[in-house]
């Protein structure tokens, strides 16, 4: 009984840390959903309706779906994480292409503090541009109820300040809860309009807009998209490693055989985030601009660039299996991984060690990004194919279901690593207190 008192605590000690993280999470997220509420002051409501039902399947809807309906309600959280995202993405871009900033990246937690405070200040800059055209874009539609400069002050220092408020909550996410913060937002924004399209569409079956059997068919696509969304997510390319004999200390260790995984889609949902994120940035601010007096060609650009649109498919595309690449080669570097195969003294069969190792596995991660990038491509573009083939106007898949999907499993898995991490420091407690009643005295 004594022996088992400790690990007992120490199970109860792992649970209640898992516990109050959990908290934590629906915490966070209670806070930013009631952020979604508060409306920008000095805004017509009524007038602001309207803008967004002359909008609709446009730019707005989408930018309106990542924020989690900030937009539509104008709210001082309308901006959301797409600042963050998009500076995130212009700092591993940077980072990649300067040979100083990658050396940063790999000096541990000290170079990760500094290139976290660079993208911190690239998101107060992109939050600025932003909100000083989404103010203008107010003005220019006559929103506001007593438009001039206090009005102008306000709106854009309030839209920064949501846009920040949304990173440091991400990150408290991320360091106090379980998951990653700025998925779990994005994530959160999104299921909170499932609801509401989902009476959407059975309201329009129910008036003949949308045959009803038709609608069905829509559910059990959305359902089987999501079997394949996880089938694939779970898959794994596992390649054989084996180790050769050696001495630790006075004993010898016999050669043993294990395998390295690499995953099917090892970028996960981040090329989705990423290519949605590079095309609304711009697109939204010409739409916002645009409604300036002798900028029109902006608006132009941004109907262009509409979801829907062949430019919008096209460039989508190319930016989901770019961002595919792009953060495999971050994450997965072959050349470091064959090197630390080889300290440990373990090689592939029919491999020399070194070079030919790290070759063998850059193939490997080719190929199982070509097959990802395809993959995310094919689920993400689903809905557009639907709109523009069926006239759906609704989302139930494409990169609202992947990130969902993939945000979910992640989400479990790191609860799961919580739980396995008390279970073992339970086993290690046992096998230690035994070992310690059985030295000799």
């Amino acid at each position: 009984m004594a022996t088992a008192a400790p690990a007992l605590a120490g199970v109860q000690t792992g649970l209640s840390e898992l516990r109050n993280r959990l908290l934590f999470v629906l915490f966070a997220l209670l806070v930013y959903r009631i952020g979604t509420h508060i409306p920008v002051p000095g805004i017509n409501p009524d007038a602001l309706q309207n803008l967004f039902d002359q909008n609709q399947g446009g730019i707005l809807d989408l930018f309106n779906m990542f924020s989690g309906g900030a937009l539509e309600r104008m709210s001082i959280l309308a901006l959301g994480v797409m600042p963050y995202i998009t500076s995130s993405i212009i700092m591993n871009l940077v980072t990649m292409m300067y040979p100083r900033l990658n050396q940063l990246r790999k000096e541990g937690e000290a170079g990760r503090r500094k290139i976290t405070k660079y993208t911190r200040y690239g998101t107060l800059l992109i939050s600025l541009v932003q909100g000083t055209a989404l103010t203008g874009t107010l003005v220019a539609q006559q929103l506001p109820f007593n438009p001039g400069f206090g009005f102008f002050f306000i709106s854009v220092v309030t839209l920064v300040t949501g846009a920040l408020f949304m990173m440091w909550l991400g990150e408290k996410i991320t360091e106090h809860g379980v998951g990653n913060g700025i998925s779990l937002l994005i994530f959160a924004g999104i299921v909170s309009g499932f609801p509401g399209a989902i009476g959407q569409s059975f309201e329009a079956a129910r008036q003949g807009d949308i045959n009803l059997a038709f609608l069905l068919l829509i559910g059990v696509v959305a359902i089987g998209v999501v079997g394949f969304v996880v089938f694939i997510e779970r898959g794994e390319r596992r390649i054989t490693i084996n180790y050769a004999k050696r001495q630790q200390g006075r004993r010898m260790v016999q050669a043993q055989s294990s395998h390295l995984p690499l995953k099917v889609n090892m970028a996960g949902v981040i090329p989705a985030i990423f290519a949605s994120s590079l095309l609304l940035a711009p697109a939204s601010m010409a739409q916002w601009f645009g409604q300036s007096p002798g900028l029109g060609w902006l608006e132009e650009i941004a109907l262009v660039l509409s979801p829907g649109q062949p430019l919008y498919i096209m460039m989508f595309a190319a930016g989901i299996v770019f961002f595919s690449f792009f953060y495999t080669a971050i994450v997965r570097d072959p050349g470091e991984m064959a090197d630390n195969l080889k300290r440990q003294g373990a090689y592939i069969p029919g491999i020399r060690p070194g070079k030919q190792t790290a070759d063998y596995i850059d193939d490997v991660t080719t190929k199982l990004t070509i097959f990802g990038s395809a993959y995310v491509t094919s689920v993400c573009l689903l809905p557009e194919f639907m709109i523009v083939l069926f006239n759906v106007t609704f989302q139930l898949g494409g990169t609202a279901l992947l990130i969902v999907v993939v945000v979910s499993m992640d989400f479990m898995a790191q609860v799961q690593a919580h739980l396995m991490s008390s279970q073992y420091s339970k086993l290690m407690e046992q096998s230690n207190l035994r070992n310690y009643s059985r030295r000799p005295r």
